[in-house]
């Protein structure tokens, strides 16, 4: 009776994850207080962020707020960090919280539209190449105005979109039936399933071309990304003052970006280059001409609605009337209100998507509050500035884009801005090197932060969305699709800041 307890006990331990994985985060979890008090904290700190990215990288084989969970509790019992500073950490990033919670809700009340409208796009533009840099473009363009999680949302919401309805005729079912799971493909017919791969694999370029453009338009602008508002505000630059100081180094590599965009879909390296197959192609024709055959006008006047709070959606955004999430919330309100979504019921799918990701960003945050009070990052920023003072601005780049790899890139700028800025005060820096270097830190937490889903926010949301399992969108498939982005964004963005700071 004993051994069947703790054998199910044992099955209970991260439910249907692969006894490797379960072994691993015992191990973790066994590992660490011994080092904690052999080695100290300050080792001890940088090996759980080495457990915390195995979590990530492991996303579809468990999802990483359970085994993250654990390894932040674990640290903060152990006292790397304290309720007080992960509450800290929270309240500092209240505003991208907000965002998750209530924007990317009001993005899934507007996917009759945005079906609408990419569906049309799709099925107009046969060219793949021009399809993938128009992905990219308008990410980019958006990012610089709204932010990278709101459009982030809405290509999910896209893709999403257009493969449950592949799915659904793959499986034998009509492309309106309802209540189909998109998730299971047992019911893929033989017929339908090498379709289903090229499908997969032509959704998984375009959602990464549009992801790496969310990284080349938030860069550019004080609003594209969150800590941009932050270096700004310590800066004391407004946003053309910003833009123009950025511009310099963003402009360049957005050219070189877009240009990257065209060649690997050109040379169809690294998972790129995958067409849409024509079978697909067809239902997706019938699809958009069955909607148009029974759009009511009771349809027609949600689609108005849902145009109409779009626009006022990115004005209110691009003229920041207020924090992100908040607008958001007027978002669901007028969405819901004026298009008849007023039970309780329909109005809780909106926020399956976003919850479980908000509960991970906070289990990010005890990990960053333990990088915060162990100074984990500390001995690089005091290298870094005891370097020479022309090199100093190449050097901040490089520092912080290794480090946005591997760890928040909003809380590597804070941390590095800070110390910028008291360099400043303490009169140990002049105010031209100081705005060369916040430049610096801009640009370094930016684009080399690209290379993995954990410096970037809006890719760690697409990594554990509904969509990357849907789409076979691994952690290490992701980080090979975005190497050529990598190197790319990140040596050019070297190279531009060594030739104009």
């Amino acid at each position: 009776m004993e051994q069947t307890f703790f054998q199910a006990l044992g099955k209970n331990f991260l439910g249907q994850a692969p006894n490797w994985y379960k072994q691993a985060i015992i191990s973790f979890l066994i590992i660490n207080p011994i080092l904690f008090y052999t080695a100290g904290p300050f080792v001890t700190g940088w090996l759980l962020i080495g457990e915390f990215i195995f979590t990530l990288a492991m996303a579809l084989k468990c999802y990483p707020l359970q085994p993250g969970g654990l390894l932040a509790i674990q640290a903060a019992v152990l006292g790397m960090t304290n309720a007080q500073s992960i509450y800290h950490e929270v309240e500092s990033n209240l505003e991208v919280i907000l965002l998750l919670v209530f924007m990317v809700a009001g993005i899934y009340f507007m996917k009759n539209l945005l079906l609408f409208v990419f569906t049309k796009i799709l099925i107009g533009v046969r060219s793949k190449m021009l399809l993938s840099l128009l992905f990219c473009t308008v990410s980019a363009v958006l990012s610089a105005f709204l932010d990278a999680l709101t459009v982030t949302a809405v290509l999910i919401t896209v893709a999403v979109g257009f493969y449950s309805v592949y799915h659904k005729v793959a499986s034998g079912k009509p492309h309106h039936h309802d209540g189909h799971d998109h998730s299971d493909d047992e019911k893929v017919t033989a017929f339908h399933r090498e379709d289903l791969d090229a499908f997969r694999a032509f959704l998984r370029s375009l959602i990464m071309h549009g992801a790496v453009g969310t990284a080349l338009g938030g860069v550019c602008t004080l609003v594209g990304e969150p800590q941009n508002l932050l270096i700004a505000q310590t800066a004391e630059w407004n946003f053309i003052e910003f833009f123009l100081k950025m511009a310099p180094i963003t402009m360049p590599v957005l050219a070189a970006g877009l240009t990257t965009c065209l060649l690997l879909e050109k040379t169809k390296i690294m998972g790129y280059g995958a067409q849409l197959p024509e079978a697909v192609r067809h239902v997706l024709e019938e699809f958009a001409a069955n909607e148009e055959k029974k759009r009511t006008p009771r349809d027609l006047a949600q689609l108005v609605i849902q145009a109409i709070v779009a626009l006022l959606l990115v004005a209110a955004l691009a003229l920041h009337v207020a924090e992100v999430g908040l607008i958001g919330l007027l978002i669901i309100v007028l969405l819901t209100a004026f298009n008849g979504v007023i039970e309780e019921h329909q109005i809780g799918h909106a926020f399956e998507e976003a919850l479980p990701f908000t509960a991970l960003l906070v289990v990010f945050f005890a990990v960053v509050a333990v990088i915060h009070d162990q100074h984990l990052f500390s001995p690089i920023i005091h290298y870094v500035l005891a370097m020479e003072e022309s090199i100093q601005p190449a050097m901040f780049f490089i520092a912080n884009g290794v480090l946005s790899m591997i760890s928040d890139n909003v809380f590597v700028a804070t941390v590095y801005i800070n110390e910028v800025k008291a360099a400043l005060e303490a009169g140990e820096i002049t105010r031209d090197h100081f705005d060369k270097l916040a430049i610096a830190i801009n640009t370094g937490t930016n684009l080399p932060s690209v290379a993995t889903p954990n410096g970037q926010a809006a890719f760690l949301f697409l990594l554990t969305s509904a969509l990357a399992p849907l789409i076979r969108l691994s952690y290490g498939k992701m980080v090979l699709m975005a190497l050529p982005y990598t190197v790319v964004l990140g040596g050019v963005g070297l190279l531009m800041v060594v030739l104009e700071l």
